[in-house]
């Protein structure tokens, strides 16, 4: 006789004991690749430098990376970077305005379907999925609970313009000079 398929399903509550790093997406654990390589840490201070600074401008939002979002009681992620329109608990269980995700080979096909499709699900106004590698980042915008995508970007600018502010990005200050 064939054993019944089975598969585990977990929850915020079981997360919160896990060492090392992981992602828990609809009850299912991902585990995070090892550290960042060096170009994906460049890449994302990068980022979050170029946010933080013009958020210095708009008292209502805030720029962070590598935390948790708790998503709900079966999802937890945990974006390279985010952009936060609200005064967070010690927790982050409220959607965020922008997320970037730096694409690596073992993170990719996550970033562009799963994740693609949890964040544009909840709700979350931008996504940017950034490959370092070829230096581009593809940038999608909301619309009636639809991602469309807005371009792809290497040496361009863009206006994410958001409820309580606008951030100017120069998607050319991101990448490593070589």
């Amino acid at each position: 006789m064939l054993a019944q398929a089975y598969t585990e399903y977990y929850t915020v509550a079981d997360y919160r004991h896990w060492h090392d790093e992981w992602e828990l997406v609809y009850g299912v654990p991902y585990a995070m690749a090892p550290s960042p390589m060096v170009t994906h840490q460049s890449v994302n201070m990068k980022i979050a430098r170029q946010l933080s600074e013009k958020l210095d401008e708009c008292p209502s939002c805030q720029v962070l990376f590598e935390i948790d979002w708790e998503v709900s009681s079966d999802t937890v992620v945990k974006p390279d970077t985010l952009v936060i329109c609200y005064e967070p608990n010690e927790k982050l269980t409220k959607k965020p305005e922008i997320i970037f995700e730096i694409a690596s080979p073992s993170t990719i096909r996550r970033d562009e379907t799963l994740k693609f499709d949890l964040y544009q699900q909840e709700g979350v106004a931008f996504y940017i999925i950034v490959y370092p590698e070829n230096q581009i980042a593809k940038a999608y915008r909301l619309r009636e609970g639809r991602y469309i995508k807005v371009g792809d970007f290497s040496d361009e600018q863009y206006i994410f313009t958001m409820d309580k502010c606008e951030i100017g990005f120069d998607f050319s200050k991101i990448w490593r000079v070589r």
